[in-house]
């Protein structure tokens, strides 16, 4: 490999509020804030909306992930769609 050119790895927390979960891996993620792990030690930690704690394959329920507001822009955008007539 070519010195330089590739990414630096490091631990990484990722945690997932809506589960109550968290992750420590590796990643080429920077992250400016902190967690202190279960031995002690401060890792950077990244907050993801959806993680295989809340997914709704891996947890077999329905949950609607609404973070930007899409299905209001949406009618705002388009108008109300009505029911066709019979």
């Amino acid at each position: 490999m070519r010195p330089g050119i590739h990414p630096v790895s490091r631990p990484v927390v990722f945690r997932d509020r809506a589960a109550d979960f968290r992750l420590l891996t590796h990643s080429t993620l920077d992250a400016q804030d902190t967690v202190e792990w279960e031995d002690g030690t401060v890792y950077p930690v990244v907050d993801v909306d959806i993680s295989s704690a809340s997914h709704p394959f891996y947890t077999g329920t329905s949950r609607v992930v609404d973070t930007a507001g899409r299905v209001e822009r949406f009618e705002r955008r388009y108008g109300r769609t009505t029911s066709a007539r019979h």
